[in-house]
């Protein structure tokens, strides 16, 4: 049977945008427009979110930040076929939300 993958964003609290490295990855950044961290894995969302948070392979913007989940803007690309196409959908994601002045992290 073939994996699925998934890609994911949780909502960070706004003041990982006061973090130095956080601004320098966000320079479109536009206040309290809010903060993600967008990620993929073969993990179903709601599962790779407790790992953050228990800090298991987790981001650490996405375990000491970390909120909730947000579907509404990753639900309509999920499940996806491979690995290399939720690599895409995760760049894709996260760039067309740093345009509207989000600030996103993802590796």
């Amino acid at each position: 049977m073939a994996s699925k993958y998934y890609v994911y964003v949780i909502e960070l609290e706004k003041n990982v945008s006061n973090l130095k490295k956080f601004r320098s990855r966000n320079p479109l950044y536009l206040r309290n427009s809010g903060c993600v961290y967008v990620g993929q894995s073969i993990r179903k969302p709601s599962l790779r979110f407790e790992q953050h948070k228990e800090g298991y392979k987790s981001n650490r913007y996405a375990r000491k930040y970390g909120i909730k989940l947000l579907p509404e803007l990753y639900d309509k690309y999920n499940p996806i076929p491979s690995r290399e196409d939720a690599e895409n959908i995760e760049k894709m994601l996260s760039e067309q939300l740093r345009k509207k002045g989000i600030g996103v992290w993802f590796n």
